[in-house]
């Protein structure tokens, strides 16, 4: 039964994969070449969805808390910056190869995929005493013990069906290059393999010119570059991805205390985006990074299983500590309500821009029976949240004659400042509606003869397929009152 149930899931994804191709959300990069692996690009589609997304973390984050504010750091940075980091030392993933299929493997997810095996097979507690096992032979470093983890439970190689196994070996994530104008005198310089050091170098600065008391947050959207061996999951993984994170600055010993309110306040987020309670959890980290004192991550049940959207960490005063040892230069905040300098504690939220996008993709995807007897049929939509849509409505008039193109031309003229429509007149209506279900667009209006008349047209509901006739005069308001972010952000 448990077999059954993960084929329907890999079909339901792959069916998710042509989709988003088909219908202008994803392409692979570089596809006339054969594609890039785990680097893609976002169609027209999919780049109006990121943006939408992008676009209500930002304001959800500024506009509402008024002591969090943005940055746009570079992704060059100094190369100190990962030396107190901790990367150029600890970034790294344990991967194992198979000696028959000669591929390549992250050790800890080939253990993480057959604890997630048996608690489908009704084994929760096995599975549990699995992750906490890798967990400790991880934070001690014994990558023999984790090569003997995966033989002793007879994990085979997916490609080759063998359990050949090389050692385990630790593997540098960070892309390197040069910077300079002669090749033997450049720096080695790093693609930032997260945003968040770029908010920590410019703690002082921000506080100062933004005049920020602690505790303050800092947010910033950005791109991120890692060298993943081992890439899948369609937008799940990439080599090349966005990043959301707020780091926020807190008193030391204050720092738990902001770790259970973001923690909530994330949550909330995400399920005013339209997710179902049931599809989300949370799950706390068995094995802490070297920087944080607890973590956690908010996980979205994909087509392939509960995985990670955000991270809650809290970070202590690691980052800015280290930055403050290898720059030699003080960064510390004088607190007047305590008269003290101290450097402060952090605790901060992450969210992969991709993954959150891939999120709203699989939840939307929606496939259904519709009709009855003969006419039965399986009906295809995406069912956005109108605030998240790619695109609010569509202007669509009945026939191409008659001057109806003319009139739902004049109401796309009065609409497109302040909606991102698209007016399209091919083919006949059904096929129109068919057409606009598989983008997402919440609302299909459409122009008839009656229109000429008196001005009034007909509007389709994307979800229900229901009509209603309305004047011209109330469309704006009606897609303003729809299609606001406000309507996710007062839910908050």
């Amino acid at each position: 039964m448990a077999k059954q149930e993960e084929q329907q899931e890999n079909v339901l994804f792959r069916n998710i994969i042509s989709h988003a191709k088909e219908y202008g959300f994803v392409y692979q990069s570089s596809e006339i070449y054969d594609g890039l692996q785990a680097v893609y690009d976002y169609g027209p589609y999919g780049a109006e969805l990121k943006k939408n997304l992008k676009d209500l973390w930002w304001q959800s984050m500024t506009r509402l808390n008024q002591e969090v504010v943005g940055l746009d750091s570079a992704i060059f940075m100094h190369p100190h910056t990962w030396k107190a980091s901790g990367h150029i030392d600890s970034f790294n993933d344990p991967m194992i190869d198979n000696k028959d299929s000669k591929k390549r493997y992250r050790a800890d997810v080939l253990v993480e995929d057959k604890a997630a095996e048996y608690e489908k097979n009704g084994e929760a507690e096995k599975g549990k005493a699995l992750v906490e096992e890798l967990a400790r032979l991880l934070e001690a470093e014994d990558l023999e013990g984790v090569r003997e983890l995966i033989v002793r439970e007879n994990i085979v190689c997916p490609v080759s069906g063998t359990a050949e196994w090389t050692e385990v070996r630790q593997f540098n994530l960070m892309f390197s290059t040069k910077v300079g104008s002669v090749a033997e005198d450049a720096d080695t310089i790093y693609l930032r393999p997260e945003t968040a050091q770029g908010i920590f170098v410019n703690f002082l600065n921000v506080q100062k010119t933004a005049r920020m008391k602690v505790p303050f947050g800092i947010a910033q959207i950005g791109k991120a570059f890692r060298n993943e061996i081992v890439a899948r999951q369609f937008i799940f993984r990439m080599r090349e991805f966005e990043q959301m994170e707020m780091q926020y600055f807190v008193r030391p010993g204050e720092e738990m205390k902001w770790y259970e309110h973001w923690r909530d306040a994330r949550l909330r987020w995400h399920k005013a985006l339209g997710i179902p309670e049931e599809k989300l959890r949370l799950h706390d980290h068995e094995k802490l990074a070297h920087y944080a004192n607890a973590a956690l991550d908010i996980e979205f049940e994909f087509p392939f299983g509960f995985k990670e959207v955000e991270g809650i960490h809290s970070r202590t005063d690691f980052d800015l500590g280290n930055h403050q040892e290898v720059s030699r230069k003080k960064i510390q905040y004088f607190d007047p309500e305590i008269n003290k300098n101290y450097t402060p504690y952090v605790v901060e939220t992450s969210i992969g821009a991709d993954r959150t996008f891939l999120m709203l993709l699989c939840n939307a995807y929606t496939e259904e029976e519709v009709g009855e007897g003969d006419k039965k049929k399986m009906r295809t939509y995406l069912k956005f949240h109108p605030a998240l849509a790619p695109v609010k409505a569509a202007i669509l008039p009945l026939t191409k004659k008659d001057g109806l193109p003319d009139k739902a031309r004049e109401i796309f003229d009065k609409l497109k400042y302040d909606f991102n429509i698209i007016y399209e007149e091919q083919q006949s209506i059904g096929k129109r509606y068919t057409r606009q279900d598989l983008i997402g667009t919440p609302f299909c209006i459409a122009v008839d003869y009656d229109t000429l008349e008196d001005d009034t047209v007909t509007i389709r509901h994307r979800d229900t397929t229901e009509q209603e006739r309305v004047h011209i005069n109330e469309l704006h308001n009606r897609l303003a009152e729809a299609t606001s972010i406000r309507n996710i952000l007062e839910s908050l």
